[in-house]
């Protein structure tokens, strides 16, 4: 008999702030946008996406949609959900 498997999901280890500001520190270094937004989508399923929907006043499944492998959200949804997890988008110069 094979081994049971399930799927990985980062969001099940994404518990503290400081994993949750790691985490996506390294995405916005390395990722490309469409893993980027992913990467938020997971730190939102790990606080709850019913929680932060009713915080950034969006629907429940439109985040799910935005936050996918597929999704493509505008730059306001991004705002929203940082915001909604207490974090804000920052800009710095690239190391050389």
């Amino acid at each position: 008999m094979g081994a049971k498997t399930t799927p990985f999901d980062p969001a099940d280890y994404l518990s503290s702030e400081a994993d949750i500001v790691d985490y996506l520190k390294i995405w916005m270094e390395d990722g490309s946008p469409q893993e980027i937004a992913r990467a938020i989508g997971d730190v939102a399923r790990s606080k709850g996406m019913s929680d932060i929907a009713r915080k950034t006043g969006l629907g429940r499944q439109a985040l799910y949609n935005a936050l996918s492998d597929n999704g493509n959200p505008t730059l306001e949804t991004l705002t929203a959900v940082l915001d909604a997890l207490g974090l804000q988008l920052t800009v710095q110069r690239k190391a050389a």
